[in-house]
């Protein structure tokens, strides 16, 4: 395998790790790496979902013990059973508008500027929840995952529509969404992580099979390469993260969105940066 391909993709497993998780947009870092590292073209966006895969095996991991509890007691604990349900539900939007325009998102919206403008408009939003939940902290009414109801993971669920747009984020609509409709900052964080379970695994399997003839066993080395790293760097962003919401507002995500995205705008169009699409 070639060794300056093989780095490529271990840069793109550290990129998709360390911001799947975070409301930063992975997919959108995952654009502008991959145009800077000129890894673009069609195998390398299903190379970036498919990678996907090796952060969610990283919530797996974290969370092992509340998902067996779930997957063995959903059909005998009611709370248990609320919670897949609420999972199923919160999957179902985002997963038929991406069946549905998935291809044309890519066509049109896999590109530097599109994804900067997005991260700034991201950026903004979260300056704008984090400032209503600063002046309305008594807006906050589910203080756990397990008590959730249908009809709140069916506004995450909402919410996660628009992180079809690259550069929104999927953590970052979840969590922000889940925010607004009165979940906790660590409620919004959890559920955003068990979401990304089914939302990832969908993703990469589709991903993999659809575009199957433009894959060979000879990619596979890059594939493990790229999706090993993305699960390392992920389990220690989750693991960060967790500790960091805790005493820490989104804030500094939401300006760091807006600096990049001015930055990458900037660059696109004064040719500092020559940007590949």
């Amino acid at each position: 395998m070639d060794i300056i391909l093989a780095l490529k993709a271990l840069i793109m497993g550290l990129v998709e790790g360390f911001t799947e998780f975070l409301p930063i947009s992975s997919t959108g870092h995952l654009v502008l790496a991959g145009s800077l590292l000129n890894f673009t073209g069609e195998k390398a966006k299903v190379f970036e979902i498919a990678i996907q895969g090796g952060a969610m095996v990283a919530v797996i991991w974290e969370y092992h013990k509340k998902i067996c509890d779930v997957l063995f007691g959903m059909f005998r604990d009611e709370r248990a059973r609320r919670f897949a349900i609420n999972v199923v539900v919160a999957f179902i939007p985002a997963a038929a508008l991406g069946f549905l325009f998935s291809k044309k998102i890519k066509a049109v919206l896999f590109a530097p500027v599109p994804v900067a403008l997005a991260f700034i408009i991201g950026g903004l939003i979260i300056l704008w929840v984090e400032r209503r939940a600063k002046n309305n902290p008594v807006a906050v009414r589910v203080q756990s995952v397990d008590d959730m109801t249908t009809m709140d993971a069916l506004k995450v669920g909402i919410a996660q529509v628009f992180a079809l747009i690259p550069g929104t984020s999927r953590s970052g609509a979840t969590i922000i969404g889940g925010m607004m409709f009165g979940l906790s900052r660590k409620v919004a964080t959890e559920f955003s992580f068990f979401l990304a379970i089914p939302t990832l695994l969908a993703a990469t399997f589709y991903s993999l099979w659809k575009e199957r003839a433009l894959l060979s066993a000879a990619d596979l080395p890059l594939f493990s390469i790229g999706a090993v790293v993305a699960f390392v760097s992920a389990f220690a962003c989750i693991r960060w993260l967790l500790r960091y919401i805790s005493t820490h507002t989104f804030t500094a995500f939401a300006w760091y969105r807006i600096v990049f995205g001015i930055v990458v705008i900037a660059s696109a169009y004064s040719g500092m940066i020559v940007w590949a699409e």
